[in-house]
């Protein structure tokens, strides 16, 4: 079937062909979406998408929602270096955005077995794990699947020097340490720094990069503070420029050189909600090129670094650990991991982690807890108070019928009833 990519805000005659049609279209006009969805069966949208785009959920084309990021997770942690106040009006317009995807979507997608029992605590509150959903398919499969990131099977090449003899101070014979990504709040590259530095004392031909300390997209905010911090500590250790680099941002179209002009790759974090949750595209990255990886425990890709023998897993925010890490693999042969990495590269393509998703778009169809279910479909909060509602039109529809006013004579006679005993049982009395 075919593809169309429904481009925001940019050029489309700028994207290469891939075997896809790109469109664009205008976020700030829903008019210029609406023709795409119609005429298709199938619609993925991603985050603030279903709540800018009122038609999507609601039309013949089944909707995919991509959960790959946790965006509420992302967003307290991007958000930390602000007042409270902001942060709590900013996490109650994240918490609006979101509700509606929770509730339109006919199929859900997330990135590991971890994001999905988020996923399906999320589904659960939203009221989508109902006995529609639940007789449909016990494991709730159908509603929720694990959709990763995956490889091609095009082999990775090198095509021109873009770090060595390029970068000053980073020559043919050093040893690259990549930090593959930007330098956000929950990762930590002071651990990174301090453990080369640490390095630094018996060898000097170690060169730690960070080639993306800028994020392209100007609407994105980037992480002044984190980035600071880590110039800070190299400017103190006197490594700036000697064993620690730091640049802006690398086109994409030369980031496989720069994958395969390193010799090790780092990805250290903190022991934050977002790690709990992430996975991190640059580990596949590494994969794909062989590249034997450093990482922090505690996220679903350092599992497959440890479960594939792929590199060294290390305690969180563990100078020494990395420290120890960095020096076992500068000096064993990377041959050691060849053949790891093919075997991981075999299982992790495109084709078997996007088999769930062809599946559906192969047999598209509505979940099936919004057709049976209509209006009550949603917060259970919700569907109570739409309950309530229901009841207080009832009890309108009574008064105009006239059986509330009955009910309200027959009490009005109860009372009196009631007055003229307690009337008489005073006068007895005196």
């Amino acid at each position: 079937m075919p593809t169309v990519v429904a481009v925001p805000n940019s050029n489309v005659d700028d994207i290469p062909p891939n075997g896809a049609e790109f469109v664009h279209f205008d976020l700030n006009h829903q008019e210029s979406l609406a023709p795409l969805v119609h005429r298709s069966s199938v619609c993925i949208a991603q985050g603030d998408i279903t709540n800018l785009y009122q038609e999507l959920g609601t039309t013949s084309a089944a909707l995919v929602i991509d959960g790959y990021t946790p965006h509420l997770a992302e967003y307290l942690a991007t958000w930390q270096h602000r007042p409270l106040a902001e942060q709590v009006s900013g996490w109650q317009q994240r918490l609006q955005m979101l509700h509606r995807q929770y509730s339109v979507g006919d199929f859900f997608l997330c990135a590991s077995e971890r994001q999905r029992d988020w996923w399906l605590g999320l589904l659960e509150a939203h009221g989508r794990v109902n006995p529609a959903t639940l007789c449909d398919d016990p494991s709730l499969r159908r509603l929720i699947d694990v959709v990763p990131y995956g490889l091609h099977n095009k082999p990775i090449q090198h095509t021109d020097n873009v770090i060595r003899n390029v970068w000053p101070g980073i020559g043919e014979d050093d040893k690259v340490l990549l930090w593959g990504g930007g330098l956000w709040p929950w990762l930590d590259p002071l651990t990174a720094i301090q453990a080369v530095a640490n390095l630094w004392i018996q060898r000097q031909d170690v060169r730690l990069i960070f080639p993306g300390t800028r994020h392209p997209n100007p609407l994105v905010e980037t992480m002044p503070t984190h980035t600071a911090a880590a110039r800070q500590l190299a400017d103190d250790l006197g490594l700036t420029d000697k064993a620690i680099f730091f640049g802006d941002w690398i086109a994409y179209e030369d980031w496989d050189n720069v994958l395969l002009e390193s010799d090790i790759a780092l990805s250290l974090h903190f022991d934050t909600l977002e790690t709990r949750l992430a996975f991190r595209t640059r580990i596949l990255d590494y994969i794909r090129a062989g590249l034997p990886s450093i990482v922090s425990a505690g996220d679903a890709t350092a599992e497959i670094i440890a479960q594939r023998n792929l590199g060294i897993v290390t305690p969180i925010a563990d100078v020494v650990a990395v420290t120890r890490a960095l020096a076992t693999l500068l000096d064993a042969p990377r041959s050691l991991y060849t053949a790891n990495f093919a075997a991981a590269r075999a299982q992790l393509t495109w084709e078997v982690a996007a088999e769930p998703l062809v599946r559906f778009c192969l047999n598209p169809r509505h979940a099936p807890d919004k057709s049976i279910m209509g209006a009550q479909l949603g917060n259970p909060t919700q569907v109570a108070l739409a309950e309530q509602l229901a009841q207080a039109r009832r009890m309108i529809e009574a008064y105009e019928s006239g059986k509330f006013i009955r009910l309200m004579r027959w009490l009005d006679r109860l009372r009196r009833r009631f007055q003229s005993a307690s009337t008489n049982d005073a006068t007895r009395t005196l």
